[in-house]
């Protein structure tokens, strides 16, 4: 699928002998059963710390009716997660150098944090919004380590054989958790909906019911997030006692060798830029799905489900793969070309669509239904696949670095789509064309991208 640009001096083991001195002895490695609980445990943080972010744009219209947001509003509390990722060289170089536990600590205290102040019931609303801004902005700070570790933790913990599965597997909880949130927020909270009649709306419910629903659900959050700070806190190793491979035990580049080396690599830039566009643009649309949807006559609830499927059909299929790339080696750019081919031509489908009044096209619920959901199935099951391209395209630079920079670009992209979002949020059909622009990008930046497997080169050919 392309040769790479590697050459042998950078395909040889770091942490053992040439190849010339076959009397060297092998490098020991193990893999043991705690690794399924340290995965479990990083992967309910996502599931949690996505949930929280997701928490207001599936629920917007209750959110104006209950504290008065506007939608501007909306678009800020969605963007405390990318901003959260401002001090990402920070938490990357703390993995770097203290390893998983203490990074992944840290952010769990930030969530748990952010959790209790934007819990604290107060009757001065001007300060709960205040409050409920912070929060969200100090669950956006765990975002770096919870949506780039995944591979560190696979590749520290796992067999060459499981670690693109693992790596799906923590990477897509973070989604499975903003997934959670298109369902729970419209379910448990009561809210008007721009599809009903004023007269449905304002008999519907009052506005102290919906406070006290939201209030309920950030309760329950809190007590989940605390739950699980005290498990990490009690027991989450950094790493085990033995490397569960050669890749695993040998030597890494050195912080500022690492961050020269990508920001010189052309290749990686190329596929760093293939993941951030379509993956931030849509981090930022799906955060407002509802009020993309809403001039479609789709209601709060319809609009939650979408985003629920869309995001869960993406981290199953994401598994899927990740799944037929630990069996079939060799194969992730022909996976990734497969998949932004279907994600390019779902998101023009959507978008067409959506313009019905144009382009005559039938706009029936079960098209947005289909369309919207594959646009999600296809994007987010390509999050893993790229994780992996990632850690093969600049091995030895360390994982956690590698995926820090790329969700860092993600983010950014997200952060000025939303940026944007808060001045122009009159008519949103300019973030579907971005959405379909940005999918077209990407799979043009992967047909042309040289492959080359240089981790894997090293764990099949080295001795172990």
């Amino acid at each position: 699928m392309g040769a790479g640009s590697s050459t042998e001096a950078e395909r040889e083991p770091l942490l053992v002998p040439s190849h010339a001195e076959t009397n060297s002895p092998p490098v020991n490695s193990r893999v043991y059963g705690r690794r399924w609980l340290v995965l479990t445990l990083f992967s309910l943080l996502g599931l949690m710390q996505g949930m929280v972010w997701n928490f207001w744009g599936p629920i917007q219209n209750s959110a104006v009716h209950a504290y008065g947001f506007t939608k501007s509003d909306i678009a800020v509390l969605v963007l405390w997660g990318p901003v959260g990722f401002v001090p990402w060289l920070l938490f990357m170089w703390l993995m770097d150098k203290k390893g998983l536990r203490a990074s992944l600590l840290l952010s769990a205290f930030f969530m748990l944090l952010g959790a209790a102040l934007r819990s604290i019931p107060l009757t001065d609303q001007h300060f709960r919004k205040w409050l409920i801004h912070v929060g969200q902005f100090l669950n956006g700070l765990a975002g770096p380590t919870i949506m780039s570790a995944g591979p560190f933790l696979s590749t520290t913990w796992f067999a060459p054989d499981q670690r693109a599965t693992a790596t799906a597997v923590a990477s897509l909880f973070s989604y499975l958790g903003s997934a959670a949130s298109f369902i729970i927020g419209p379910l448990v909270v009561p809210a008007p909906n721009n599809t009903q009649t004023a007269a449905t709306m304002v008999a519907a419910v009052s506005d102290s019911s919906i406070r006290d629903r939201i209030q309920l659900v950030m309760y329950a959050e809190l007590a989940a997030i605390a739950v699980l700070f005290a498990a990490v806190l009690l027991y989450f190793p950094s790493r085990p006692p033995m490397p569960p491979s050669v890749a695993a035990a040998s030597q890494r580049l050195s912080y500022r060798s690492s961050i020269c080396r990508l920001l010189s690599n052309l290749r990686f830039l190329m596929i760093a830029l293939a993941y951030a566009v379509p993956t931030g643009v849509i981090a930022g649309w799906a955060g407002v799905l509802d009020m993309v949807l809403t001039p479609a006559k789709v209601s709060q609830v319809d609009a939650g489900w979408i985003g629920f499927w869309s995001i869960v059909g993406g981290c199953v299929f994401g598994v899927a793969m990740a799944r037929f790339a630990d069996s079939i080696r060799g194969m992730l750019k022909l996976i990734l070309v497969l998949m932004l081919a279907g994600a390019s031509l779902s998101s023009t489908w959507f978008t067409l669509t959506c313009l019905s009044t144009f382009t005559h096209l039938p706009s029936t619920a079960a098209i947005l239904y289909t369309s919207c959901i594959l646009v999600g199935i296809f994007i987010n099951s390509s999050v893993p696949i790229f994780f992996e391209l990632f850690i093969e395209t600049v091995y030895p630079v360390p994982e956690g670095i590698t995926c820090g920079v790329v969700t860092f670009l993600g983010n950014l992209v997200t952060g000025l789509l939303l940026f944007f979002l808060t001045f122009y949020c009159t008519d949103l059909s300019w973030l579907n064309w971005c959405l379909t622009g940005s999918c077209f990008f990407s799979l043009v930046l992967i047909l042309f991208f040289r492959e080359s497997y240089d981790r894997l080169y090293l764990d099949v050919f080295v001795s172990v």
